[in-house]
């Protein structure tokens, strides 16, 4: 009452490992058949000519970019510097002007009150004048009349009050020069110039943190590019050679198989009236040869007469008297729970499809 097969055989997928860069292959020695694990060594590719044009532009971008740096921050300690010396050289300046217009005006003010009490004769005062008028204006011996000098020399204290309340805020009043003395102007400059280095400065530093982003990317290309480990990307077996030990790959050649034990199924052929009988999804029961437990499975293809194509990606390629029937796909998921039979290839057994008791009536009717 069920359809049967007795060349059922353990296949599973085969993954090919490739060189993911140009480079000499380092293959160690393992044995063929023995079991790997995802994620092991397999074995290993250097490219000692790597391109490596782009990280050393980048590696003399972060050289310059740190004498640049470095040329900035002494360029801006000497500034500093320089700025320091004047600022004292102007304190001094101010303090001594402040001084000279305060004893200018207490003179000033000495005078102001020998005029004012009219003690000193007209003949004294006219040589007095002649020796203590700085007006430019007048000529000596020139007749001086009391009233002018006493007019004189209360303008005279009246202006370096002026002057005096006006150094002492900081500005400098006097004829042919700028109302602050020179250190200070410079001053002003340089704080100007250093301002600018410290922004340049700021923008260096930027630049190499950007650089230093740029380099460690490129590593990772050089790195990716110079070689690495082959890895497993599966649990499996350890299948095919298919390059030698030391010899030169190229991106993409093939360097491995691997049987993917994950994948593990059961591949047969049945016969035409079997195979008419059969639909995807019906159970069926896999036994192996001289075993007497049975795992139950699923149709998972039917791939008719002639399915040679299909056994290009799997670990074991059927006899052609299995060609020459209908060949069948079956899932067991039993064969992975079984740690002994987990990864069998090879294994043979037998197949059965249930089948219906009045299966053969119907397909009268039909």
């Amino acid at each position: 009452m069920s359809g049967a097969c007795s060349d059922a055989f353990v296949n599973a997928r085969v993954v090919k490992v490739r060189a993911d860069v140009a480079g000499d292959l380092e293959l160690p020695v393992r044995t063929l058949g023995s079991t790997v694990a995802q994620g092991q060594s397999l074995g290993q590719i250097s490219n000692p000519k790597s391109d490596m044009i782009r990280l050393n532009d980048l590696l003399l971008e972060k050289a310059l970019n740190a004498v640049e740096a470095a040329r900035l921050a002494r360029s801006i300690t000497s500034e500093k510097q320089v700025r320091s010396a004047l600022t004292d050289r102007g304190r001094v300046f101010r303090e001594h002007r402040i001084r000279e217009i305060e004893t200018r005006l207490d003179h000033a003010r000495s005078r102001l009150e020998i005029l004012e009490a009219g003690a000193v004769p007209d003949e004294t005062a006219q040589r007095l004048a002649d020796a203590v008028d700085d007006r430019s204006d007048r000529l000596p011996g020139e007749p001086l009349l009391p009233a002018l000098a006493l007019e004189h020399a209360r303008e005279r204290v009246a202006v370096l009050e002026i002057a005096l309340e006006a150094a002492q805020r900081g500005v400098f009043l006097g004829d042919g020069y700028n109302d602050a003395p020179n250190a200070e102007q410079r001053v002003a400059e340089l704080d100007s110039e250093i301002a600018r280095l410290e922004a340049a400065l700021e923008a260096a530093t930027s630049d190499a943190q950007a650089i230093e982003e740029r380099i460690s990317r490129e590593r990772v290309r050089v790195n990716g590019l110079s070689g690495g480990e082959l890895l497993s990307p599966v649990d499996g077996i350890y299948w095919e050679v298919l390059q030698a030990d030391g010899v030169n790959v190229q991106r993409g050649d093939p360097v491995l198989r691997l049987v993917d034990c994950a994948s593990t199924i059961v591949s047969l052929s049945v016969s035409e009236n079997v195979y008419n009988t059969l639909h995807l999804g019906q159970s069926a029961t896999f036994r192996m040869t001289g075993g007497s437990q049975a795992f139950e499975g699923t149709v998972s293809r039917l791939a008719g007469a002639g399915a040679a194509t299909i056994y290009e990606t799997l670990a074991v390629t059927p006899s052609r008297r299995h060609l020459e029937r209908y060949d069948v796909t079956v899932i067991v998921p039993g064969l992975l729970q079984d740690p002994d039979l987990s990864c069998a290839i090879g294994r043979t057994g037998r197949v059965f499809f249930d089948r219906r008791p009045l299966d053969w009536l119907r397909g009268l009717f039909n």
